[in-house]
């Protein structure tokens, strides 16, 4: 592989945010690799004979191979480095993504295979978001980590909200399978840039110079140098402010996974739009993801070197997600599927408003075991996204679409007040 030039003497290198823009990289095609099944998943269903509520099983064993695989996910990043565990972790999703459009729709036990593909996918997939939090650990300073992290998770709006329109393309020129085949492709040459271009640690890259080195070392937590300890398992779950915004985040992945999953067929179904509006109206959620993310990291950033981090993460994480609360219940009932589209894309925008408070609070609260930390929430947060996957159609065939987003809107609530058991600054581990 092409060696990385040396720093240059006499200059401040900036090579952390080139980390946090490929990490964007890597976000956006993760989510395109797991949301393309949303879209193309009525034509496999088709084509595999499965009903939606197979269909439901088939959404959630991906969500539950992610859950159960955060905090291994995030322990191997920490102990072996989050640099090599992302590459590999990138190069086994794309294998099961691939792997899924070569199963014959006579073969025994198709569903079981099909749901054994996807847990695998989600396996390989845990190790994204805990891992960058590693590298968000070790490079960058705690006043630039909510930035970092809105950087990041726009990733997750811009992969999800290209992918209605792509897909639909393959879908309407190629098939089905031809989609997953290109995510495929982009997932090995975004892992392969990866490994290229980061390193674990500051000290390891050959164009970090002394005066990014000595800013990203002084920005660090007291205590959570790159010589720090690491705190045990105990440590970490015996943290209020760790359970708290587990919980949190629980409440956020069940909201958020609706419109990674549901949120297409909801347009097709209970709007009644067709193949090519319901993937122009599908962009909107994404869009509100990929503005707010960033967004609401600069904010809160800015809130916290004024008023610290229990008003800039904690109070802001509430307040984002009781509007996402209202916005979610309101979006079902107004009518029209355009204005819909725009109240549940303001309701997800709100959500992810406070999306990179969780990340930073739980890199603030890791130290040495960011990874750990964050793969541990980020746990909490895909078990809610495994219970909406099975849950979502079923509250849908038996009461209607809008109780459905309805629950959805209960558990922003609870995750609202959730935060305000946290206290990053005098609590972390």
């Amino acid at each position: 592989m092409i060696p990385l030039p040396e720093a240059r003497p006499g200059r401040i290198s900036r090579v952390r945010w080139e980390l946090i823009g490929w990490m964007f990289v890597v976000s956006a095609i993760a989510y395109l690799d797991r949301v393309n099944i949303s879209i193309a998943g009525q034509a496999l269903a088709a084509d595999f004979h499965f009903d939606n509520l197979q269909l439901g099983w088939i959404f959630g064993a991906f969500v539950i191979g992610y859950a159960l695989f955060q905090a291994p996910g995030g322990a191997a990043a920490d102990r072996f480095g989050p640099r090599a565990v992302l590459a590999l972790g990138v190069v086994w999703w794309s294998v099961f993504t691939s792997l899924i459009t070569i199963l014959p729709v006579g073969l025994p036990g198709l569903l079981l295979t099909v749901a054994a593909c996807r847990f695998a996918l989600g396996m390989g997939e845990s190790v994204v978001y805990p891992a960058s939090n590693c590298i968000v650990a070790a490079w960058i300073p705690s006043y630039e980590r909510g930035i970092a992290n809105g950087f990041i998770f726009a990733g997750v709006g811009v992969g999800a909200g290209v992918t209605p329109p792509l897909i639909a393309y393959f879908l309407q020129h190629y098939g089905w399978r031809s989609s997953f085949w290109a995510s495929s492709a982009l997932g090995l040459l975004a892992g392969a840039g990866w490994y290229w271009l980061a390193r674990n640690r500051p000290a390891q890259h050959p164009r970090v110079t002394p005066g990014e080195a000595a800013l990203i070392e002084s920005g660090l937590p007291s205590g959570r140098g790159s010589e720090g300890a690491r705190p045990s398992w105990g440590v970490l779950l015996r943290n209020q402010s760790l359970v708290a915004i587990t919980f949190a985040y629980f409440c956020y992945g069940y909201v958020a996974y609706i419109y990674f999953t549901w949120f297409f067929i909801y347009l097709r179904t209970a709007r009644n739009l067709d193949l090519r509006q319901s993937s122009y109206y599908a962009m909107l959620p994404f869009l509100g993801m990929a503005i707010a993310s960033p967004l609401g990291g600069y904010v809160s950033d800015r809130l916290v070197r004024r008023w610290g981090k229990r008003i800039g993460r904690c109070y802001l994480a509430a307040a984002s997600l009781g509007f996402a609360a209202i916005f979610t219940l309101l979006g079902t009932r107004v009518g029209g599927a355009a204005l819909a589209s725009v109240v549940l894309a303001c309701g997800v925008g709100a959500l992810y408003f406070s999306q990179s408070t969780f990340w930073s609070a739980s890199a603030d609260i890791g130290g040495r075991a960011a990874g750990a930390a964050s793969g541990f929430m980020n746990m909490g947060a895909q078990t809610g996204s495994a219970v909406t996957a099975l849950v979502t159609p079923r509250l849908a065939a038996h009461f209607g679409w809008p109780a459905s987003f309805a629950a959805a809107a209960a558990l922003a609530a609870a995750g609202a007040l959730a935060w305000l058991f946290a206290k990053p600054e005098e609590d972390s581990a």
